[in-house]
């Protein structure tokens, strides 16, 4: 964060000084958890359910904090506001006016955010100081949280924007106003909230529609939905895709024996072979979207190809491929799960699992509305129809997953429903054969268990 005065910050913020002169200097970082604050930093106090952060405020400030951002007295140095989030929003807003010369670039899309930010991340860091820390800061709070973890020596800020309703990206880009804009896909994540994907395509447009004229505006030319969104925008459009009509274009892709993909990156009249180190095809459009901004922010076209093959997974439980001692390979992509995300996890597996057995434990997908029972379904008849081995749904509300299976004429696999999640560890635990490849995908927290007791399975025992 850039150094601002505990007097300055109420001055922003619009807030009231407590126990203080003004002149404490927060040289640190703005936290919310009372843990993370260092010496010099800004703690948040939220009063929450449990625990209200502002009893905190005396430990905090012992161990070096600068002062307390609340809304009320702490006891000790800091700034009382009617709402910590519109002041957040108010200190980020400053900030960035005083960042000048920072590049922020914005990207949102109904799966592979995350992902994709942390690609973007990677690539921008090879020219110069980046923040896109990891994880899914998306919200009303991790977004001006992430923005207020520039400071004078960055030069790329990479922000990822969620939406779960019309007007929430644009309430984001009101705090930070992106030059560089990546719209993913549309899709049918958060359906429920949105009610229909027009309905998610007009809120993710959101973004393109807030870049300046001198910005650049990064679509995927394979999702018309998104394609169209080039009308919405004053900003210069690039197209990426493997689409003919992309400018950042992807040919020849395939895919190897361990859910690799490969492809040719054509840019004008530059070629580059591209091998990529992550998993699963859909990486293709995910790392075509990174390259874009990449290009963009000026990076070389050679550099580029080989920078593409060394980016990493950087944020936990998505597409997270590690190999058990056993000789079991586990995608552990349990983060979240929509219906689109889930089918590419189901590609991987079958692509990852060619010769072997392939079993895909699969979780609720929370907040799909009308589209909740056929879109379970839509996942089991895909992974029916890609031939894996055996399906696992996770508790009662994701049994349309093992219908939809069913309904798959011809296919031998085995279902099965477990009661939660340490039934379904039981049904793991009792056959795992060396060579077999587990794919673990559910919306938050409902196969985390899964995917930690096949990571750990001496230290997480079914319960």
């Amino acid at each position: 964060m850039i150094a601002l005065t505990l007097g300055e910050i109420a001055t922003i913020t619009g807030g009231t000084l407590v126990n203080s002169d003004g002149t404490e200097l927060v040289t640190g970082g703005v936290e919310y958890d009372s843990r993370k604050v260092g010496p010099g930093g800004l703690f948040v106090a939220f009063a929450g359910e449990k625990v209200d952060g502002h009893e905190f405020g005396p430990e905090v400030v012992e161990a070096g904090a600068a002062g307390v951002l609340g809304t009320r007295d702490a006891g000790v140095p800091g700034v009382v506001v009617e709402d910590q989030l519109a002041a957040l929003a108010k200190l980020a807003q400053e900030a960035l006016e005083r960042l000048p010369e920072l590049t922020v670039v914005g990207l949102t899309g109904s799966s592979g955010k995350t992902t994709t930010k942390d690609y973007i991340g990677q690539l921008l860091s090879r020219l110069g100081p980046t923040v896109a820390p990891a994880g899914s800061l998306n919200n009303e709070l991790g977004f001006p949280y992430t923005v207020l973890q520039a400071d004078e020596k960055t030069r790329f800020l990479v922000l990822e924007m969620g939406a779960r309703g019309i007007g929430h990206i644009r309430y984001l880009t009101g705090i930070a106003r992106p030059s560089i804009g990546v719209v993913l896909n549309v899709g049918a994540a958060h359906i429920g909230e949105f009610g229909s994907v027009e309905g998610t395509a007009l809120a993710k447009g959101e973004l393109v529609e807030a870049l300046p004229a001198t910005g650049v505006a990064v679509l995927n030319a394979d999702d018309p939905l998104v394609a169209a969104m080039a009308s919405r925008t004053g900003a210069r459009v690039l197209l990426v895709g493997e689409a003919e009509g992309a400018g950042l274009r992807a040919e020849d892709v395939s895919v190897d024996g361990a859910g690799r993909a490969s492809y040719v990156l054509r840019n004008g009249l530059d070629r580059g072979d591209v091998r990529l180190g992550v998993a699963g095809r859909h990486q293709v459009a995910n790392t075509l979207a990174a390259a874009a901004v990449a290009l963009t922010a000026g990076m070389a076209f050679a550099d580029l190809v080989t920078a593409l093959g060394e980016v990493g997974i950087v944020s936990g439980r998505r597409m997270d491929v590690f190999e058990r001692a056993d000789g079991v390979t586990v995608v552990d992509d349990s983060y979240n799960a929509n219906p689109s995300s889930t089918a590419a996890a189901l590609h991987a597996l079958a692509a990852m699992g060619a010769g072997k057995r392939t079993t895909a434990v699969l979780g609720y997908m929370a907040e799909l509305g009308e589209h909740e029972v056929p879109g379970h379904a839509e996942v089991g008849r895909l992974a029916a129809e890609l031939g894996v081995d055996r399906l696992i749904a996770v508790a009662e509300n994701a049994r349309p997953i093992l219908d939809g299976a069913a309904e798959v004429s011809g296919w031998r696999g085995t279902a099965h429903l477990a009661a939660d999640q340490a039934a379904a560890i039981e049904i793991l635990q009792d056959d795992l054969r060396a060579d077999d490849v587990v794919l673990v995908k559910g919306s938050r927290y409902r196969t985390w268990d899964v995917a930690d007791w096949l990571r750990r399975p001496e230290e997480v025992q079914p319960t």
